[in-house]
């Protein structure tokens, strides 16, 4: 089991998002994220939300999407209630757990109950995680009949004895038919790495870097091991079974991503987060078409709705989370309930704190707040971090923080900066 929920202050059973709170906005985008919290095994560095049991009606891989539906169902009257605007989905993702061990269509039905409830913006990006040992030509067509345009593979590594000691238990040689079924049939493709597992050597990790790449897939993610407390790898490492992961390891792997990406023609947009550039594209890299649109939601600060046990949304100053276990889940939704746990309402200050802390972190950045205290410290701040060689040096001038190579490496501590912490 992952760790508990945040505290935050109880949530009201019925949902209600006050309209002064709720902050309706038809400029700012919804986005929306729908949880499935199965596996076939939990891996050892996971701390997500994930069972590898059903736990009957509504809780199970069998009819867990009937649960999801009456959430949305629930969703669509609350922000109504908030006379938030209609705004049809711009992205949605399906992660967990494994979305893809569900029967596609019970995911095709989950789609649909977006559209029906919230609807589905012309060009909107659909994406579902896949585990490489979970679909099939078939599945990956089904889905896209369904309305997916895009899968998000859980490569992890190439190397066997990385994936065995993340608890992996894919063949890596299966991952190159399915991307290329995958782009045959019209879906985008993401990949995601993660590097600095216990005896991965800079070698191991520049073989899954080329694996990688020799696929072509429209977008990387590559992402540091963090060891979480609560689980299995966790706790591996208190017994001293396991070392941690270097800082200094991780960073030469985090370089070595950066130069061979970038050789490829991928370009970082978030700091773990590189999209392949197609011929002719140019602007700034937020903006490449395979850019992930639900990615940037989140970093910049956009409203999403997430669907499922555990699963957090955010709606203007409004923030909660749902009860973590599928069957508290479902029977909250069943009734009628909101299956939110607890919360919190952002005040002025958190939300200009997290607007820098999220957009520092992608390849656009982040501007000077507009005036107060908050402002001065942010621009003191910008000479001394371009002298540093960990912002770019001319939008600094500009009152706009840029981070370089090594600011992305040092990113909190840029941002501790830019805060005055």
């Amino acid at each position: 089991m992952s760790p508990a929920q945040p505290d935050g202050q109880p949530w009201d059973l019925r949902g209600v998002l006050l309209p002064q709170l709720a902050e309706a906005s038809a400029d700012r985008p919804l986005s929306i994220y729908v949880h499935i919290p199965f596996c076939q095994v939990r891996c050892g560095y996971c701390d997500f939300n994930t069972y590898t049991v059903g736990f009957g009606p509504g809780a199970d891989r069998v009819s867990y999407d009937s649960s999801a539906l009456a959430e949305m169902r629930l969703a669509a009257r609350i922000l109504s209630d908030a006379q938030m605007p209609a705004r049809p989905a711009s992205s949605i993702f399906f992660g967990g757990g494994t979305p893809t061990l569900l029967d596609p269509a019970a995911l095709a039905r989950l789609l649909e109950g977006i559209r029906q409830n919230f609807g589905i913006a012309p060009g909107a990006e659909v994406t579902v995680e896949a585990n490489p040992e979970s679909v099939d030509e078939a599945v990956l067509e089904s889905l896209r009949e369904a309305g997916f345009t895009r899968v998000s593979f859980g490569m992890q590594s190439a190397v066997p004895t990385v994936l065995r000691t993340l608890d992996r238990r894919h063949d890596p040689t299966k991952l190159p038919g399915l991307v290329l079924a995958a782009r045959q049939l019209g879906l985008d493709v993401s990949v995601d790495l993660i590097y600095g597992a216990p005896g991965e050597s800079l070698q191991d990790w520049e073989v899954s870097l080329r694996e990688a790449i020799a696929m072509e897939p429209d977008h990387i993610s590559a992402y540091a091991l963090v060891i979480e407390e609560g689980t299995k790898m966790g706790a591996q490492v208190a017994r001293g079974e396991l070392p941690m992961p270097d800082p200094d390891d991780e960073a030469s792997k985090y370089e070595i991503a950066d130069r061979l990406l970038g050789e490829a023609g991928y370009v970082w947009y978030e700091i773990s987060n590189f999209a392949r550039r197609e011929s002719g594209e140019e602007g700034p890299s937020t903006q490449l078409r395979h850019a992930s649109k639900h990615n940037l939601a989140y970093w910049r600060d956009w409203d999403w709705w997430g669907f499922g046990p555990g699963a957090h949304s955010h709606v203007g100053r409004y923030r909660w989370w749902n009860v973590k276990h599928p069957s508290a889940y479902a029977q909250r939704v069943t009734q009628g309930f909101s299956p939110a746990q607890a919360g919190e309402i952002l005040d002025a200050q958190t939300r200009e704190m997290e607007r820098v802390l999220l957009a520092v972190r992608t390849s656009e950045g982040v501007d000077a707040p507009r005036a107060g205290a908050e402002r001065d410290t942010f621009l003191q701040a910008l000479p001394t971090l371009a002298s540093e060689g960990l912002i770019e040096s001319a939008p600094a001038a500009q009152g706009r923080a840029i981070v370089t190579l090594q600011g992305r490496l040092l990113a909190d501590y840029v941002t501790r900066c830019l805060l005055g912490y």
